[in-house]
């Protein structure tokens, strides 16, 4: 027996039409926001890093310009080490929090369009109103992050030309003469390390509201 498909009503097909064009929507709103949100998650666990490196970089220039330090080499050898891992997840961060903004901003944008596509109002309107909502949110990281990168930049510069300078003058004389510098660099490194807190906070926020359901 051959089964023939009865053809669909022109109301049907065109309902049928409607629900793919929102399961595609869904799909590539939710897309979107999960890899906002994984860049977010990225940007929050480098900034965990970056302060535990802050701290132990800190921590090896404070033993190193101790007066009278009998082994000046391996102090000097393992503040080196901490400057060029501060180097890298310095770099790593800035990077990525770059990448970051630019993913926020075509998201939102994204969002805006598709808005304006909806025919119902109240749709339109409900759309709106949570984008906008959830930018504000999101908006708070950029706002809390205000003079961070500045000044991570020229935390990064001077402990290299700190390096740079005890590499080639690691005498008592030396060490006593980057003193002060030192020790602002370790002030400049407690600033930074604070000032990155409400960063977790604003990322950890943004995260929550961009969470997508079907998880308690």
């Amino acid at each position: 027996m051959i089964f023939r498909l009865k053809s669909v009503s022109p109301p049907v097909t065109l309902l049928l039409g409607f629900l793919l064009l929102l399961t595609g929507c869904a799909t590539t709103g939710s897309g979107r926001a999960e890899k906002t949100t994984a860049k977010m998650e990225v940007v929050e666990s480098e900034i965990r890093q970056a302060i535990v490196q802050i701290d132990a970089t800190g921590l090896s220039l404070e033993k190193l310009i101790v007066p009278g330090l009998s082994d000046t080499k391996s102090a000097f050898a393992a503040y080196s080490d901490n400057v060029a891992k501060m180097e890298r997840v310095g770099e790593k961060l800035i990077k990525h929090t770059d990448e970051m903004s630019v993913r926020g901003k075509d998201y939102f944008t994204e969002w805006e369009k598709q808005g304006n596509t909806y025919n119902n109002p109240q749709i339109r309107v409900l759309s709106e109103q949570r984008r906008s909502d959830l930018n504000t949110v999101y908006r708070r990281i950029s706002e809390s992050s205000i003079g961070v990168k500045g000044w991570f930049i020229a935390y990064l510069r001077d402990i290299k030309e700190i390096h740079a300078f005890l590499s080639t003058d690691l005498t008592d004389k030396g060490l006593k003469s980057i003193t002060p510098v030192a020790q602002k660099a370790i002030n400049d490194g407690t600033v930074l390390r604070n000032a990155v807190v409400p960063v977790l906070s604003a990322l950890d926020g943004a995260k929550r509201e961009m969470a997508q359901g079907g998880k308690d």
